[in-house]
Protein backbone atom coordinates (compact mmCIF):
# COMPACT_ATOMS: atom_id res chain seq x y z
CA UNK A 1 0.00 0.00 0.00
CA UNK A 2 1.39 3.35 -0.90
CA UNK A 3 2.38 5.41 2.06
CA UNK A 4 1.65 8.71 0.19
CA UNK A 5 -1.94 9.71 0.67
CA UNK A 6 -4.38 10.02 -2.01
CA UNK A 7 -7.27 12.63 -1.95
CA UNK A 8 -10.53 12.24 -3.93
CA UNK A 9 -12.33 14.00 -5.58
CA UNK A 10 -14.62 16.15 -2.81
CA UNK A 11 -11.13 16.27 -1.02
CA UNK A 12 -9.21 17.96 -4.06
CA UNK A 13 -12.12 20.04 -4.07
CA UNK A 14 -11.75 21.04 -0.65
CA UNK A 15 -7.89 21.43 -1.67
CA UNK A 16 -8.92 23.82 -4.51
CA UNK A 17 -10.59 26.05 -2.03
CA UNK A 18 -7.02 26.63 0.34
CA UNK A 19 -5.73 26.74 -3.10
CA UNK A 20 -7.49 29.59 -4.05
CA UNK A 21 -7.11 31.32 -1.20
CA UNK A 22 -3.51 31.37 -1.33
CA UNK A 23 -3.83 32.45 -5.03
CA UNK A 24 -5.60 35.35 -4.28
CA UNK A 25 -2.81 35.95 -1.48
CA UNK A 26 -0.48 36.07 -4.11
CA UNK A 27 -2.49 38.26 -6.21
CA UNK A 28 -2.42 40.93 -3.02
CA UNK A 29 1.36 40.49 -2.76
CA UNK A 30 1.56 41.71 -6.91
CA UNK A 31 0.04 44.41 -6.18
CA UNK A 32 1.39 45.70 -3.30
CA UNK A 33 4.94 45.38 -4.26
CA UNK A 34 7.12 48.19 -5.35
CA UNK A 35 10.02 50.38 -4.27
CA UNK A 36 9.30 51.73 -0.03
CA UNK A 37 7.11 48.97 1.05
CA UNK A 38 9.18 46.82 3.84
CA UNK A 39 8.95 43.22 3.62
CA UNK A 40 7.28 43.18 7.38
CA UNK A 41 4.10 45.34 5.52
CA UNK A 42 3.54 42.88 2.80
CA UNK A 43 3.38 40.27 5.55
CA UNK A 44 0.98 42.16 7.85
CA UNK A 45 -1.01 42.17 4.53
CA UNK A 46 -1.20 38.68 3.85
CA UNK A 47 -1.87 38.12 7.22
CA UNK A 48 -4.73 40.02 7.25
CA UNK A 49 -6.26 38.19 4.01
CA UNK A 50 -5.73 35.09 4.79
CA UNK A 51 -7.69 35.43 8.48
CA UNK A 52 -10.60 37.70 7.37
CA UNK A 53 -11.55 35.20 4.35
CA UNK A 54 -11.42 32.56 7.61
CA UNK A 55 -8.13 31.17 6.75
CA UNK A 56 -4.66 30.09 9.03
CA UNK A 57 -1.68 30.81 7.30
CA UNK A 58 0.42 27.88 6.74
CA UNK A 59 3.66 28.76 7.51
CA UNK A 60 3.11 30.89 10.88
CA UNK A 61 4.46 29.27 13.95
CA UNK A 62 5.40 26.12 11.33
CA UNK A 63 8.51 24.32 13.43
CA UNK A 64 8.59 28.15 14.78
CA UNK A 65 8.48 30.23 11.34
CA UNK A 66 7.47 33.18 12.95
CA UNK A 67 5.43 35.10 9.57
CA UNK A 68 3.02 34.45 7.20
CA UNK A 69 5.00 34.74 4.57
CA UNK A 70 8.38 33.98 3.08
CA UNK A 71 9.45 37.31 1.53
CA UNK A 72 13.30 36.46 -0.41
CA UNK A 73 14.94 39.59 -2.19
CA UNK A 74 17.60 39.16 -4.82
CA UNK A 75 19.95 36.59 -3.76
CA UNK A 76 17.76 34.83 -0.82
CA UNK A 77 16.51 31.58 -2.86
CA UNK A 78 13.67 30.90 0.21
CA UNK A 79 12.36 31.31 3.63
CA UNK A 80 13.46 34.68 4.02
CA UNK A 81 11.81 36.44 7.21
CA UNK A 82 9.54 39.13 6.51
CA UNK A 83 10.88 42.71 8.58
CA UNK A 84 12.33 46.02 7.94
CA UNK A 85 13.91 45.43 4.56
CA UNK A 86 12.27 48.43 2.28
CA UNK A 87 12.31 47.17 -1.42
CA UNK A 88 14.13 49.03 -3.64
CA UNK A 89 13.70 49.92 -7.25
CA UNK A 90 15.98 46.83 -9.22
CA UNK A 91 15.13 44.26 -6.86
CA UNK A 92 13.31 40.96 -7.00
CA UNK A 93 11.14 39.38 -3.85
CA UNK A 94 10.29 35.83 -4.05
CA UNK A 95 6.93 35.50 -1.90
CA UNK A 96 6.12 31.88 -0.84
CA UNK A 97 2.31 31.95 0.92
CA UNK A 98 0.15 28.79 2.29
CA UNK A 99 -3.38 28.95 3.23
CA UNK A 100 -5.12 26.80 5.13
CA UNK A 101 -9.14 26.16 4.43
CA UNK A 102 -10.97 23.30 6.73
CA UNK A 103 -8.18 21.46 7.64
CA UNK A 104 -6.52 21.37 3.74
CA UNK A 105 -3.59 22.97 2.67
CA UNK A 106 -2.22 25.40 -0.52
CA UNK A 107 1.41 26.25 -0.96
CA UNK A 108 2.34 28.41 -3.63
CA UNK A 109 5.00 31.64 -5.09
CA UNK A 110 5.85 34.11 -7.45
CA UNK A 111 8.71 35.95 -7.66
CA UNK A 112 7.80 39.90 -8.03
CA UNK A 113 9.98 42.41 -10.33
CA UNK A 114 10.57 45.68 -8.62
CA UNK A 115 10.41 48.54 -10.27
CA UNK A 116 13.20 48.61 -13.08
CA UNK A 117 14.87 45.42 -12.99
CA UNK A 118 17.75 44.15 -14.83
CA UNK A 119 16.93 42.31 -18.45
CA UNK A 120 19.15 39.37 -17.06
CA UNK A 121 17.25 38.92 -13.86
CA UNK A 122 14.09 39.41 -15.59
CA UNK A 123 15.24 36.60 -17.72
CA UNK A 124 15.90 34.40 -14.70
CA UNK A 125 12.49 34.82 -13.15
CA UNK A 126 10.60 34.21 -16.31
CA UNK A 127 12.84 30.86 -16.73
CA UNK A 128 12.16 29.52 -13.40
CA UNK A 129 8.48 30.49 -14.41
CA UNK A 130 8.97 28.28 -17.53
CA UNK A 131 10.57 25.52 -15.44
CA UNK A 132 7.50 24.68 -13.66
CA UNK A 133 5.35 24.39 -16.86
CA UNK A 134 7.77 22.22 -18.12
CA UNK A 135 7.41 20.03 -14.68
CA UNK A 136 3.71 20.40 -15.28
CA UNK A 137 3.36 18.76 -18.69
CA UNK A 138 4.71 15.26 -16.90
CA UNK A 139 2.81 15.28 -14.21
CA UNK A 140 0.50 12.53 -15.47
CA UNK A 141 -1.14 9.54 -14.04
CA UNK A 142 1.29 6.66 -14.65
CA UNK A 143 4.61 9.36 -15.22
CA UNK A 144 7.35 9.47 -12.57
CA UNK A 145 8.21 12.13 -10.57
CA UNK A 146 11.47 11.70 -12.09
CA UNK A 147 9.99 12.70 -15.54
CA UNK A 148 9.19 16.46 -13.60
CA UNK A 149 12.47 16.62 -12.21
CA UNK A 150 14.06 16.09 -15.09
CA UNK A 151 12.01 18.47 -17.46
CA UNK A 152 12.91 21.27 -14.86
CA UNK A 153 16.65 20.81 -14.86
CA UNK A 154 17.37 20.25 -18.58
CA UNK A 155 14.81 23.85 -18.82
CA UNK A 156 16.99 25.56 -16.73
CA UNK A 157 20.13 24.05 -17.54
CA UNK A 158 19.37 24.98 -20.96
CA UNK A 159 19.73 29.03 -19.71
CA UNK A 160 22.71 29.05 -18.22
CA UNK A 161 21.02 28.51 -14.86
CA UNK A 162 22.27 26.74 -10.85
CA UNK A 163 19.44 24.68 -9.86
CA UNK A 164 19.02 23.96 -6.00
CA UNK A 165 19.31 20.53 -4.71
CA UNK A 166 19.02 21.52 -1.46
CA UNK A 167 15.36 22.06 -1.12
CA UNK A 168 12.87 20.47 -2.94
CA UNK A 169 9.20 20.55 -3.89
CA UNK A 170 6.96 18.21 -1.91
CA UNK A 171 3.29 16.21 -1.49
CA UNK A 172 0.77 18.23 0.37
CA UNK A 173 -2.73 17.93 1.80
CA UNK A 174 -3.50 18.00 5.33
CA UNK A 175 0.43 18.15 6.29
CA UNK A 176 1.98 21.30 4.48
CA UNK A 177 4.89 18.61 3.99
CA UNK A 178 3.48 15.38 2.75
CA UNK A 179 5.33 12.59 0.47
CA UNK A 180 6.94 12.22 -2.18
CA UNK A 181 9.67 14.59 -2.52
CA UNK A 182 9.60 16.51 -5.58
CA UNK A 183 13.45 17.36 -6.71
CA UNK A 184 14.08 20.16 -9.24
CA UNK A 185 16.97 17.75 -10.13
CA UNK A 186 17.66 14.21 -11.41
CA UNK A 187 20.39 12.78 -8.96
CA UNK A 188 23.55 11.07 -10.42
CA UNK A 189 22.96 8.27 -8.15
CA UNK A 190 20.04 6.58 -9.49
CA UNK A 191 17.13 6.03 -7.24
CA UNK A 192 13.96 4.86 -7.27
CA UNK A 193 11.40 7.07 -8.54
CA UNK A 194 7.72 7.62 -7.33
CA UNK A 195 4.88 6.89 -9.90
CA UNK A 196 2.31 9.13 -10.42
CA UNK A 197 -1.37 8.26 -9.11
CA UNK A 198 -4.22 9.76 -9.40
CA UNK A 199 -5.12 11.83 -6.42
CA UNK A 200 -1.86 12.55 -5.67
CA UNK A 201 -1.07 16.18 -4.61
CA UNK A 202 2.15 18.18 -5.05
CA UNK A 203 3.75 21.20 -4.66
CA UNK A 204 6.00 21.60 -7.98
CA UNK A 205 8.36 24.78 -7.01
CA UNK A 206 11.69 25.19 -9.21
CA UNK A 207 14.24 27.24 -7.01
CA UNK A 208 16.60 28.51 -10.03
CA UNK A 209 19.89 30.61 -9.18
CA UNK A 210 21.26 32.65 -11.93
CA UNK A 211 25.14 31.72 -10.83
CA UNK A 212 26.34 28.58 -9.28
CA UNK A 213 23.51 25.81 -7.57
CA UNK A 214 25.88 25.79 -4.27
CA UNK A 215 23.11 27.38 -1.40
CA UNK A 216 24.10 28.73 2.23
CA UNK A 217 22.06 28.93 5.10
CA UNK A 218 22.07 31.73 7.77
CA UNK A 219 22.64 31.94 11.31
CA UNK A 220 19.13 32.92 11.49
CA UNK A 221 17.96 28.82 11.14
CA UNK A 222 15.42 29.97 7.88
CA UNK A 223 16.90 32.31 5.33
CA UNK A 224 18.74 30.41 2.41
CA UNK A 225 21.08 32.32 0.18
CA UNK A 226 23.08 31.53 -3.05
CA UNK A 227 26.89 30.91 -2.13
CA UNK A 228 27.83 33.12 -4.94
CA UNK A 229 25.48 35.89 -4.31
CA UNK A 230 23.74 36.28 -7.31
CA UNK A 231 20.02 36.43 -7.44
CA UNK A 232 17.84 33.29 -7.50
CA UNK A 233 14.17 33.00 -8.51
CA UNK A 234 10.85 31.03 -7.33
CA UNK A 235 7.72 29.82 -8.96
CA UNK A 236 5.15 27.33 -7.06
CA UNK A 237 1.85 25.91 -7.57
CA UNK A 238 -0.16 23.23 -6.11
CA UNK A 239 -0.85 20.50 -8.06
CA UNK A 240 -3.61 17.12 -8.14
CA UNK A 241 -2.72 14.12 -10.37
CA UNK A 242 -6.11 13.33 -12.10
CA UNK A 243 -7.10 10.80 -14.82
CA UNK A 244 -8.06 14.27 -17.36
CA UNK A 245 -4.32 15.55 -16.54
CA UNK A 246 -2.59 18.21 -13.57
CA UNK A 247 -4.90 20.56 -11.93
CA UNK A 248 -3.34 23.94 -10.74
CA UNK A 249 -5.30 24.18 -7.36
CA UNK A 250 -3.48 27.66 -6.86
CA UNK A 251 -5.41 29.04 -9.79
CA UNK A 252 -8.21 31.64 -9.63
Amino acid sequence: MSRIPLKTDSQIAKMRESGRLTYQTLQLMESLVRPGVSTKELDQAAYAFITSHGGVPSFLNYHGYPATICASVNEQVVHGIPGDYVLKDGDIVSIDVGACLGGWHGDAARTFLVGEVDESVKKLVEVTRQCFFEGLKYAEEGRYVEDISRAIEEHAVKHGYGVVRELTGHGIGRRMHEEPEVLNYVPRIKRESVRLECGMTIAIEPMINMGRAAVRFMPDGWTVVTADRKHSAHYENTVAITAGGPIILTAE
